[in-house]
This record gives C-alpha cells, structure tokens and sequence, in this order.
C-alpha cells in the first residue's frame, strides 16, 4: 500500500510546485475551448448586470441648441420680470393721478361753491348801498310832499336840492350823467336819435332838444341819450341817423 502525503502538510515548494504543475496543464487547453469559456463567462456578466439607459449617459451633455434655448429662455424670464416691474409702476402713477384727479374735482367744486357765495354776497351788498343809497332820497320826497309852500318858486327849489341829492347817491355808486347839452354834436356812441327837428339857429345834425338823459357806470355805457338831432332842409338830403325812430 502506497502511502499518500497530505496536503496539508506539504511542503511550501511543494506546493508552489504543484501549482505550476497545474498552470502547466491549463495552459495546454484547447484555444477554442478556452474563447468559448470566455465568452460565456462575459455572457453570464452581461445577464446580471443591467444596461445603462441612454438617458443617464448623456443627461451631462449639453448641445449648442440647448445652450441657445436656455439663454433664450434666461433672457425672456428677464424681460418678463422688468414688464412686471414696470406694469406695477404705472399701476401705481395711475393710482396716483386717479387721487390727485379726485383731489382737483374736489377743490374745483369747493372753489365753485364759494365763488358763487361770494358773487351771490357781492350782489346782495350792492344792492344794500344802492338801497341805502335811495332810501334818503325817497325820505326828502315824502317831505316835499308833505311840506306846505307859499310859492311855485320854494317847490321847485325843493325838487331840484332832491334831484342834485339823487345825483350825488348815483355818483357815489359810479354811476355818471353824460355831458351833453343843445347844441352838441351828435354821437351815436352815447346817443339814440328819436326824431329830426329844423331849427335855423342851431347846425345842422346838432342836439335840438334832449328827451332822456344817458348815464355811464364806471366808464360803461348805462343807458344812451334819447335826442332829437336837428336837420336843416337846404342841407341836401336828409341824414340817416343811426338810431333814429323817424
């Protein structure tokens, strides 16, 4: 009975001798059979490893296109921003200018309110001084009225100081008589002709004779003369006068 050595009690260089004793054999294996034991062994890798999605090998790569469609985009982001930036600012000027619009409506209508109190005011006080103005006068003709006289002479003095008395109150209220007399030129500015007369003494389209008086208030025209204008029929024709109630 041949005794067998164990094998774990070899020697070291046994060992490695047996090794290359093994390596020897292997390496005299057929070169076919060793591309087919390759190739089924990469086979058995690929099965238990899965394949990589084509998404996740190119998710890091960035083509010119998408480089230009995100400046793109980056660009109209920023545009976006600045409009809303400034759609709020001109929301809040018209915000400003609807108050200061209803501000100004406001004062407008104060201001037309206290105009007209203020006119209203102005009127009422003139006619108190024109009132008060006439009053006196009336007062001396409710004493002339009243007064006994001996003669014609003593009332008629005392109609004419109550005649001057009503000048003097319209004077103090601006209001003026216009000076004008017989004999005068005819003016059609201050004047209306109610008839022609022929007088030889007097020039022909001269003031015969005046009916009414004209006064001004405060360099205004109030009311015009009412005349008669004198014509002279050896003259020529006769004159239209403007004005004229022939």
């Amino acid at each position: 009975m041949t005794h067998q050595p164990d094998p774990s009690f070899l020697d070291p260089d046994e060992e490695s001798a047996a090794r290359e004793g093994d390596t020897t054999v292997d390496l005299t294996i057929d070169e076919a059979e060793a591309v087919d034991d390759l190739q089924a062994l990469a086979d058995e890798v690929a099965d238990v490893m899965p394949e990589p999605p084509a998404r996740e090998a190119t998710r890091y790569r960035s083509s010119p296109t998408e480089d230009v469609s995100e400046r793109i985009i980056e660009e109209l982001e920023h545009d976006l921003e600045e409009g809303v930036v400034r759609l709020q600012q001109m929301e809040k000027r018209e915000t400003e200018q609807l108050d200061r619009h209803h501000r100004l409506l406001a004062d407008f209508a104060n201001y037309r309110n206290r105009t007209g109190r203020d006119i209203q005011m102005a009127v009422d006080l003139s006619e108190r001084k024109l009132l008060l103005e006439m009053l006196p006068v009336m007062d001396n003709f409710e004493r002339c009225i009243g007064a006994t006289y001996t003669t014609v002479d003593e009332y008629r003095n005392g109609v004419l100081l109550i005649q001057k008395q009503f000048l003097d109150a319209l004077r103090r209220i601006g209001v003026e008589e216009i000076d004008l007399k017989v004999g005068d030129a005819f003016d059609a500015r201050n004047a209306e002709a109610l008839a022609t007369a022929a007088d030889p003494v007097l020039p022909d389209g001269a003031i015969a004779s005046i009916f009414e008086r004209g006064f001004m208030l405060r360099d205004q025209l109030l009311r015009a003369a009412r005349v008669v204008v004198n014509h002279h029929p050896d003259a020529g024709p006769e004159v239209d006068v403007p004005g004229s109630l022939q």
